[in-house]
């Protein structure tokens, strides 16, 4: 018999959970596959792995295991602060930028407020928003990606938050830095952006631009990044918030205690530094997301355009079914029918056999339902 556990929120009922993307060690269970035989490419994780330095500062941090990380994470925000020329003041760490998504929405909103964001973008913000019983109001997407237009447009008196993905995830798509100041310029100053930027470390030199100078214009303004994907430190989690005081501030008052572990906390400090691990990472995925981009092209299936580290393919109506063939190949991808894409699968990008072999698996799998 189903009960209202201690008088539940109904905002928090109606949410549906995040449903990551399918382990490896639970797809080997399922289909009596060994785990080294099974390619995962649903997470947009990087498939070199962490890098060396990361990995043995993150070892050494254990030898004072037994006791509490540094809550403020002195070394690590110094280091950021040099990294992208900031006061370290202006820096807030996280779990991974998730937390920091969680946190802007903890300081900024509650019943009675609204936050605005794209269709097709994280499935974070609208998870954030619900459970702190805000409006939701999704603005639909312009070609896959944010139509800051008729973003600016939705800002409301209630709007106390925007969420802005660049580039987006789950799409790829990317918003032109003209675009994006234009917009910050039309958003009222007690309206609080957050600008998530946790592909940032992907984009090709000519669109890289420099958002510390919107963080030094712009007080409403939080940008937000992760150590997750370029930086090959998903399982630690480990991300970061640039903002002015006033944000750092109301973030710091919503955060949890020692919210970063000891051996994230060291592991990043030595991201930092690898300068060459980044490039390896960089290169390795302009490489073989043009590779995967002819595999898909040569079978006739569409994609949008990336400037991340993964692609989102239309596979057509009968995309849950490829999934699920994929599944049985020991190939893992991503569904994004919870993003209103039914019809499409999102595949990250991996070591050159990986790809390889999803894009052998995909054409069987399309061959064997074409026969049907």
């Amino acid at each position: 018999m189903m009960t209202n556990l201690l008088g539940a929120l109904e905002s928090v009922r109606a949410i549906a959970p995040y449903v990551p993307g399918k382990p490896i060690e639970e797809l080997a269970r399922e289909v009596g596959l060994r785990p080294q035989d099974i390619v995962k490419l649903a997470s947009n994780e990087n498939p070199l792995g962490m890098p060396p330095d990361a990995r043995v500062a993150a070892v050494e941090s254990l030898a004072e295991g037994a006791r509490y990380p540094d809550g403020n994470a002195f070394a690590l925000r110094n280091a950021l602060a040099q990294r992208l020329s900031v006061p370290a003041e202006w820096i807030t760490v996280g779990s991974g930028s998730n937390d920091l998504l969680e946190m802007a929405a903890a300081a900024m909103l509650a019943p009675g407020r609204s936050c605005v964001y794209s269709q097709y973008s994280f499935a974070v913000y609208p998870l954030a928003t619900q459970v702190r019983g805000a409006r939701g109001v999704v603005v639909p997407a312009r070609e896959y990606g944010h139509d800051l237009d008729a973003m600016a447009a939705a800002i409301k008196a209630d709007t106390a938050l925007v969420y802005v993905a660049n580039p987006n995830n789950p799409t790829g798509t990317f918003l032109d830095p003209a675009q994006v100041e234009s917009f910050l310029e039309r958003v009222p100053s007690h309206v609080g952006v957050v600008l998530d930027e946790a592909y940032n470390e992907y984009l090709p030199p000519s669109l890289r631009f420099d958002a510390m100078q919107w963080v030094r214009r712009f007080p409403n303004l939080l940008i937000t990044r992760t150590f997750s994907k370029a930086y090959g430190l998903a399982g630690l989690r480990v991300g970061y918030g640039v903002a002015q005081p006033e944000w750092t501030g109301l973030l710091n008052r919503v955060r949890m205690p020692f919210n970063v572990s000891a051996p994230a906390q060291a592991a990043a400090c030595a991201a930092i530094a690898d300068d060459d691990f980044l490039q390896r990472s960089y290169d390795l995925n302009r490489t073989e997301l043009a590779a995967l981009g002819v595999g898909l092209r040569e079978m006739g299936l569409e994609f949008v355009p990336s400037h991340a580290n993964f692609l989102l393919v239309r596979i057509g109506p009968k995309a849950a079914q490829v999934y699920r063939a994929l599944l049985a190949a020991g190939v893992i991808v991503r569904p994004v029918a919870n993003y209103d894409l039914p019809d499409f699968l999102r595949v990250s990008v991996g070591l050159p056999h990986e790809n390889a072999r999803f894009l052998a698996a995909l054409r069987a799998a399309l061959a064997a339902l074409a026969a049907t």
